[in-house]
């Protein structure tokens, strides 16, 4: 049996311990780790290690020594509950071993988890798995997780009302960071929540989000944008102070007017706009850009971006003008340009 779309995060959740065998495969490392140590707990739970009902056995192996599987397979535990032996690493060189484990595998023997990377339609662990009618195959694509999945880590966090804006934020922040930052996030989340009955909010997630940019060349390019010329002055001698280069405070600059630039221009609306942005924004940070793309409309923004540009050739150029008072005499000026242009 192939699992396909949503069926594979929902089977991954709550596998079928009737079912002989469960192959997971997929590029992406962690993704398959995490979907697999799913499995494994969903299968035998947290103490399964201490109850010697988990047994790890290294796919590679496999071909030297292919009895050993179907000895953990057959093996009588100590304690009762399900029983499984987990294959990692998996190559299509061990596809024999677990070939005969899952022929000779009767009702009460330990369940297979077999993990293994990328496996192209060819590969013998495919041809064993997909045809099999009692075996299970999960392919683990890299996209991110749905609403129904977040949803379960977050009640798996003791989280289980979320509203929908707080919703909408995580959903966008899980197309931002990989699988294992994600869920450390969502973790985090629930223990800063822990003991608190009001709801989660789109504010609370961009703070524990983990930082993607400099806190405080973000907030001097805020000021920039908000035309707050004596906030941007205090803020620029600590960006001096800190050594930050020139050349990376006009990267941030160019990248947060192009992505106000985009938002605004978009037929739908800087609000439709800012949502098709990639990474995504969320939270008080995408209230603050759209405030910002309103205020100053396409064309003022399109000549923002021109002076970042000069600016930008200007200061990888062979000029012996000093490249931060260069930069720091462009970012005022925009502070103080006129907006709205449209």
């Amino acid at each position: 049996m192939i699992l396909k779309g949503a069926e594979i995060a929902r089977y991954l959740a709550r596998p079928d311990p009737t079912r002989p065998a469960l192959l997971i495969y997929g590029q992406d490392a962690m993704r398959v780790a995490l979907k697999r140590a799913e499995a494994v707990k969903a299968l035998v739970g947290d103490n399964a290690d201490e109850e010697m009902r988990l047994t790890r056995l290294p796919g590679g192996d496999l071909r030297k020594d292919p009895a050993a599987l179907m000895d953990a397979v057959k093996a009588v535990g100590f304690f009762p509950g399900q029983r499984l032996v987990l294959v990692d690493d998996t190559p299509d060189a061990a596809a024999p071993a677990i070939a005969a484990a899952i022929a000779d595998w009767r009702s009460g023997d330990a369940v297979i988890v077999v993990a293994a990377g990328g496996l192209s339609k060819s590969s013998a662990l495919r041809k064993l798995f997909e045809p099999h009618p009692a075996a299970v195959t999960a392919p683990i694509y890299d996209d991110p997780p749905g609403e129904e999945e977040i949803t379960r880590w977050l009640a798996e966090a003791g989280l289980r009302e979320v509203p929908r804006d707080a919703m909408r934020d995580l959903a966008l922040l899980s197309r931002a960071l990989d699988p294992g930052d994600f869920r450390q996030t969502v973790e985090k989340i629930g223990l800063y929540k822990h003991g608190d009955p009001t709801p989660l909010t789109p504010a609370e997630i961009a703070d524990l989000a983990p930082a993607t940019i400099e806190a405080e060349v973000d907030e001097l390019i805020d000021s920039v944008a908000e035309g707050r010329a004596r906030e941007f002055a205090l803020l620029m001698r600590r960006i001096e102070a800190q050594g930050i280069l020139p050349v990376t405070l006009c990267i941030a600059a160019l990248r947060h007017f192009r992505a106000l630039h985009a938002a605004s221009s978009d037929p739908g609306g800087p609000g439709a706009g800012l949502a098709r942005l990639r990474p995504p924004v969320f939270g008080p940070r995408r209230d603050r850009m759209l405030r910002q793309a309103q205020v100053w409309g396409m064309r003022a923004l399109e000549d923002a971006i021109h002076q970042l540009i000069d600016t930008d050739l200007s200061l990888r150029s062979a000029s012996r003008a000093p490249a931060l008072a260069v930069m720091e005499r462009m970012l005022l000026r925009l502070c103080m340009m006129p907006r709205g242009g449209r």
